[in-house]
């Protein structure tokens, strides 16, 4: 989905229609995360601490300076120390969706509003979560989580989940991450992911341009991944588009889930056989064997879903990132950015 699997996993306390166990477990965990977080700062004096893991929280620290003082990002504290998490995960995420059409299961909190997916920092309850789900009758996706944002309202700190990532996907990341902190629209999590995601990756460009010399090879890997994102946005988006019409006219299909199934596994051919080719890099090669379904594929819609507006927005505005951040900060009041942005783009203005 998107370069690093991260996402911005809102913990709430004051959530009116969740359970209240939920609650009270994500808000221990959350408390038992932040209580063992150390400064960066001192993390970097330890003499017998990994010496790759240092490298990385000193790129940390100029990442945060250059979204916050470059990009204009909003400053925080966020990212100024660090837990030893000893998993691989920090979280476990749950999606789901009916099976007989292509539209999101929502969870409401408070603040941020409608999100499509529950976050866990237990996997077992994630399991559970999407095991009661499927006894409904729904489709769904759980996966494990390396970073997440919580919108400023609690310090984030760096993960050891994250230092596995290369050094462009840990600056993608910060940025990422920062632009959830700086911009959110509440109950629009299609806009918001897909937002971060674009800036993430054009910031991540600007620091490598800007702030490393010799970081020739690392650009070219970048525009390398950028060129395949986009073919597998454009394929992607497509396939979603095509299997939302079928939907819609085969409700009273009596073959539907059969039929379903063979759409399902048609994407994946499809791809293999047409898009695969024409990648430059690995990045996708798994997508041809997954197991799609519903949920699975919504996941690919919320980071991957047609990124052409904000590259339009981007030429609109001069490829100036702070106009950028301004304009899409401004849409922070509309019920419908996507269509604010889609009728800015194509305006003559």
């Amino acid at each position: 989905m998107k370069k690093v699997l991260s996402l911005s996993l809102f913990i709430i306390f004051g959530c009116t229609r969740c359970h209240i166990g939920y609650i009270a477990r994500n808000a221990y965990e959350q408390a038992r995360l932040l209580k063992s977080a150390e400064l960066i700062a001192d993390v970097l004096q330890k003499p017998d601490f990994n010496e790759t893991y240092k490298q990385k929280l000193h790129l940390v620290q100029q990442a945060k300076a250059f979204a916050e003082d470059r990009l204009l990002l909003k400053k925080t504290k966020n990212y100024t120390t660090y837990v030893e998490l000893h998993r691989p995960y920090v979280t476990y995420i749950v999606s789901a969706s009916p099976k007989n059409e292509l539209k999101y299961y929502t969870w409401y909190f408070p603040i941020v509003g409608s999100v499509p997916y529950k976050g866990y920092f237990n996997e077992n309850g994630a399991l559970e979560e999407a095991h009661d789900l499927d006894e409904k009758d729904y489709d769904t996706y759980v996966r494990g989580v390396t970073a997440y944002s919580t919108l400023g309202w609690f310090k984030d700190p760096i993960l050891s989940s994250m230092m596995g990532y290369s050094d462009y996907d840990l600056v993608n990341t910060i940025i990422h991450e920062t632009v959830h902190t700086t911009v959110y629209i509440k109950s629009n999590a299609n806009f918001n992911e897909r937002l971060a995601t674009y800036l993430g990756d054009l910031g991540a460009r600007l620091f490598f341009t800007e702030k490393v010399t010799d970081a020739k090879e690392l650009l070219k890997t970048a525009q390398e991944e950028d060129h395949d994102q986009k073919i597998f946005s454009e394929f992607i988006s497509k396939k979603i588009k095509d299997l939302e019409d079928w939907y819609k006219t085969n409700q009273k299909n009596p073959n539907l889930e059969k039929e379903r199934q063979e759409n399902l596994v048609q994407i994946t051919q499809d791809f293999a056989q047409n898009i695969l080719p024409q990648l430059k890099t690995k990045k996708y090669h798994s997508f041809a064997q997954a197991k799609l379904n519903n949920a699975k594929l919504l996941g690919f819609k919320l980071y991957m879903n047609d990124l052409s507006d904000f590259e339009k927005l981007n030429e609109k505005l001069g490829g100036d990132f702070s106009k950028i951040l301004a304009y899409c900060k401004s849409l922070e009041k509309e019920d419908d950015p996507e269509k604010a942005l889609k009728d800015y783009v194509h305006s003559q203005r």
